[in-house]
């Protein structure tokens, strides 16, 4: 177990649907951070590859594909995770799906809640079920952009997880509700938050301030950036402060118990 955690939380600028652009820059970011920074965790924004592109059947690749392969190789070479989404087909279907790849283990996640304003659900297969892992010693939960709208999809139901990760491709002009949420689940949680956005400007004319983020259990920012450019954040977690905070402050307690249903039910 270690009860302290390195998070490096690495916000660039996505070339639009152009993979190896993309790879090389992330290998690039993560060589160089690596110079003066040990890491646990990289966090890296949603569809990091393509960018938030609905010409998904194009962009698809599976699990096998150069996108994962190369994260594992990333994951091997430096000795840590890595979280971040990608278009990935699996079977007939298309989902936009997280991955938490370590050394040892991979895990996947598939965004639940399409953006159905930009088009998403016509594109993409929505997922069902929510992600839990445990890494050493840690329970991190993994969630992706638009699922942050939805708190009680990513509820922390008796302390189940210790920290929440977001990857995201989230819009400037939304830039207000991305801070304000970001710290509400923190808060509303009581865990670690953990966020990637994009920066500058995609095919589609939107354009993305960041606002990567790492957060505490009292929603305070321990390391935040809204540059616009390219940055990578480095901040060291501690379990025991956590565990300290919700033995003072139990008001996961008094919370509500609730059942998920399977909108396929």
């Amino acid at each position: 177990m270690n009860k302290h955690l390195k998070i490096s939380v690495i916000q660039f600028d996505i070339g639009w649907e152009n993979k190896d652009i993309n790879l090389e820059n992330i290998s690039r970011l993560v060589n160089k951070n690596s110079e003066t920074n040990e890491t646990d965790i990289y966090i890296i924004p949603e569809t990091f590859t393509t960018g938030f592109t609905m010409n998904s059947e194009a962009f698809a690749e599976t699990t096998d594909g150069k996108t994962i392969k190369t994260i594992k190789k990333l994951s091997k070479k430096y000795d840590c995770a890595f979280f971040g989404s990608f278009i990935c087909k699996d079977h007939k279907s298309i989902y936009n799906r997280g991955f938490f790849i370590t050394p040892y283990s991979e895990d996947y996640y598939d965004k639940k809640h399409l953006f159905s304003i930009g088009s998403e659900t016509d594109h993409f297969r929505a997922g069902s079920s929510q992600k839990i892992i445990s890494y050493k010693g840690w329970n991190i939960m993994l969630q992706i952009c638009y699922d942050l709208r939805f708190p009680v999809w990513c509820r922390n139901q008796n302390n189940e997880y210790d920290i929440l990760l977001f990857a995201a491709n989230w819009p400037k002009s939304r830039q207000s509700a991305w801070d304000i949420l970001l710290r509400a689940r923190a808060i509303e949680n009581c865990c670690f938050v953990a966020a990637a956005n994009r920066v500058g400007e995609d095919n589609n004319k939107n354009i993305y301030q960041g606002g990567s983020a790492i957060i505490d259990m009292k929603g305070t920012l321990l390391s935040h950036s809204d540059s616009g450019k390219e940055e990578i954040l480095n901040h060291t977690i501690s379990l025991d402060d956590l565990n300290k905070f919700r033995r003072k402050f139990p008001v996961w307690e008094d919370a509500d118990n609730f059942e998920l249903l399977n909108n396929d039910d």
